[in-house]
């Protein structure tokens, strides 16, 4: 096995599907640079001249189509959870691979994976595509026919449009500055100012030319008149030429500046301080909430992908106003959004550096020139379209038509006809059996102006507008089976199914209940409870658990420290954690003879007897260890003696009484032997007339517990294959 292990990375694509990259920079800085020479741009360009054909022919993975030498496959070795894989070809992220894949293509004009062919003439040209393509099939290359241009008079290539009319600059380097808004107020004039002012030493008279908009700025003294706009577009135009605009240099180290900001991202591409290229984007409403790291990142990586052509192969800079970014190829990769950024990086030779944000002012107006908006404002009135259909379905009702006559007949308490349409306390009168109901009672109720209010609220908003015979009774019906509200709102009703109390055990330990509590700090190993509860005498066991334990390593808890002590139980109440329901458990006391009852899903009252102890268990403890959280584990053997020992008013006495049929050794009892029950002075040989004052206490205890708990329940009666919603609790529900 390789010596060698790199991490993976994978970056969701934007059709779903993964892109896998490998994170070599541990290997990378162990490597030593291949110094094979770049070519220069200016030296390619020159030998174009006089050609008017071109084609450009784009290598598919073209770092895939070149052999790994034998002695360093081990080198690319890469860890999955399935071991570990090698590289048989060069995988991107090399440090070398631009280097290595530029001497393998040095004998065809080509740019890394950029092939341009070009010719003087149609024929000319069809005679060098047939020897370049040869050239590439005799060695095995494969071109991306979707990105390869033939036969073109004019293409984009290095950052620069050729033609049979020479070499121009790409529009795509100064389109941001062209494409600058004219300014709506003085901040808007600042941005602009803040990037031309950072090249003003390139520009003659600067400030001359820049005086009108520098006035501007003064305060109360925006007015955007002729003299302004001269000097924004006159600006623009220095920006984007020369001596301000310059030609890359290959033999010079390229500089960025970048900065996100506002609503946009900015990046100026530079060598001694001139630029050469500026880059601006607007971000989209899902970025714009990401956070200022992020879009901080974002702006870093889109630069240099944008200028991938300048910056492959060579050394540069980045300069950012951002401090953490400078550690970013250091810091461990924590997040999805960190591996897709990453993996874009990964081949690039930079460094980060941190720039003040006062010093960083080119960069910076780019990035906010997207936050110059126009507002416009406008007045509508809206109108509702079914009004006129709902008039006419009126007039031509026969029930209303029949009650207009009585009414003109004999006018009623609030009835009335105005313009041969009938009103009930100023609100339109409609018949009760209406197709239009369904229609305005979603309309009131459903729509974002109704809310899915309740039933008054929606009644009050239909009731000031519209009238019928019954419409408190369609209101409350509708609202009522409003699937929405029944899914998202709060229960407002009492909860259907009147208290059903689990039946009163004959004997002790024959009816046990289980739960645990967990999430607890390390003590002493332990950070888990395993809570034991006899249902009928209430008595406890608190056992100690340790991370991780499983369904058979509880079983053998369980009869070690349970049945050991008080044989095995009749039943089993618990609820469906993992542990209760796996097969193992069930199938071994299956074969005991216990019989398991489990609580229904998000339904923790069937085993209320453990959750009521849990609780009393973790606020003994938080009482005794809350200086010192890591001790509990030294409490929980007192705890179990307190809570046998003390007084439950469900059965009238202590746990410890029922099941020993005394009162637990304390210091009082040594002072006086008095009991307030005679019948357990007799001890054992009156232990049947205790358990039967024992199951009247606790009948009696119930009775209460159900006629309080019955007060805020109503009686539902539901038929087996009936559906019904669940309500999930807040603290347990995982999802929407």
């Amino acid at each position: 096995m390789s010596a060698y292990s790199s991490p993976v990375i994978l970056v969701k694509k934007k059709d779903n599907s993964w892109r896998m990259c490998v994170d070599y920079r541990a290997l990378n800085k162990a490597t030593i640079p291949d110094k094979y020479p770049i070519p220069i741009v200016d030296e390619l360009l020159d030998e174009l001249h006089g050609a008017t054909i071109f084609s450009k022919i784009d290598l598919k993975s073209g770092y895939h189509q070149i052999r790994v030498h034998e002695d360093d496959i081990h080198k690319t070795a890469f860890r999955t959870h399935n071991g570990h894989y090698e590289y048989l070809v060069m995988p991107f992220g090399l440090m070398n691979a631009p280097a290595t894949f530029q001497s393998t293509m040095n004998d065809i004009l080509v740019f890394f994976d950029d092939i341009l062919v070009y010719s003087k003439s149609l024929l000319e040209h069809q005679h060098h595509l047939k020897l370049v393509l040869t050239v590439l099939v005799n060695n095995c290359f494969v071109a991306n026919q979707s990105k390869c241009k033939f036969g073109c008079s004019a293409v984009d290539y290095l950052g620069h449009i050729i033609s049979g009319q020479g070499v121009a600059v790409d529009p795509g380097k100064i389109q941001c500055i062209l494409d600058w808004p004219e300014p709506k107020n003085v901040k808007g004039v600042r941005g602009f100012l803040g990037l031309t002012g950072y090249y003003r030493k390139f520009v003659k008279d600067y400030g001359k030319i820049a005086k009108p908009l520098t006035e501007l700025t003064k305060q109360d003294n925006f007015t955007w008149g002729p003299q302004a706009i001269e000097a924004f577009h006159k600006l623009k135009q220095i920006m984007t030429s020369p001596p301000v605009l310059v030609l890359p240099n290959f033999t010079l180290p390229f500089e960025i500046e970048c900065d996100a900001a506002g609503r946009g991202i900015g990046a100026v591409l530079m060598q001694k301080k001139q630029p050469i290229a500026f880059f601006s984007k607007a971000l989209s409403d899902g970025n714009l909430a990401k956070s200022v790291y992020e879009k901080e990142l974002m702006a870093l990586v889109l630069c240099i992908q944008h200028w991938r052509h300048y910056l492959l192969g060579k050394p540069f800079t980045v300069f950012t106003d951002h401090k953490s970014l400078r550690h970013f190829l250091q810091q461990r990769i924590t997040s999805p959004d960190q591996q897709c950024w990453l993996a874009k990086l990964l081949g690039y030779q930079f460094e980060v550096r941190y720039k003040p944000g006062l010093e960083n002012k080119a960069a910076d107006a780019l990035s906010r020139c997207h936050e110059v908006v126009e507002f416009k404002h406008l007045l509508s009135y809206p109108t509702w379209e079914s009004g006129k259909a709902l008039l006419e379905e009126v007039s031509q009702d026969p029930y209303i038509q029949k009650l207009m006559a009585a009414v003109l007949q004999s006018p009623k308490n609030g009835f009335e006809v105005k313009q041969g349409t009938l009103f009930y306390n100023g609100r339109l009168v409609i018949s009760p059996n209406s197709p239009s109901i369904p229609m305005l009672l979603e309309e009131f109720h459903s729509t974002p102006m109704g809310g899915h209010s309740g039933f008054l609220r929606t009644y009050r908003r239909v009731a000031d507008n519209i009238y019928w015979v019954g419409m408190q009774k369609s209101v409350r019906d509708f609202v009522r089976a409003c699937d929405i509200c029944q899914r998202q709102k709060y229960a407002a009703t009492t909860p259907g199914g009147l208290l059903q109390p689990l039946p009163i055990p004959n004997q002790v330990w024959e009816d046990l209940s289980l739960d645990f509590i967990t999430g607890l700090p390390k003590s002493k190993g332990y950070d888990a409870i395993l809570v034991v509860v006899d249902r009928l005498s209430k008595y406890s066991h608190f056992i100690l658990l340790k991370h991780p334990y499983n369904a058979k390593s509880i079983a053998e808890l369980f009869v070690k420290e349970i049945v050991r002590l008080h044989g095995i139980p009749q039943s089993l109440i618990s609820d469906r954690d993992p542990i209760f329901i796996s097969h193992f458990w069930k199938e071994l006391f299956k074969h005991q003879g216990t019989k398991l009852k489990m609580s229904s899903a998000y339904h923790p009252e069937t085993d209320g007897q453990t959750e009521v102890i849990n609780r009393c268990l973790e606020s003994y403890l938080r009482c005794f260890a809350s200086e010192q959280p890591k001790s509990w584990s030294l409490w929980v053997p007192w705890a179990e003696y307190w809570y046998n020992t003390t007084y439950h008013t469900s059965i009238g006495r202590t746990p410890f009484e029922v099941v020993y049929g005394r009162q637990a050794p304390q210091l009082l009892r040594f002072l006086s032997n008095e009991t307030k029950v005679p019948a357990v002075a007799l001890e054992l040989n009156e232990r049947d007339e205790a358990l039967i004052q024992l199951k009247t206490h606790l009948l009696r205890a119930q009775q209460q517990m159900k006629k309080y708990a019955d007060v805020h329940r109503r009686d539902v009666n539901f038929s087996v294959g009936e559906w019904v919603f669940l309500k999930l609790r807040p603290h347990r529900q995982q999802s929407v």
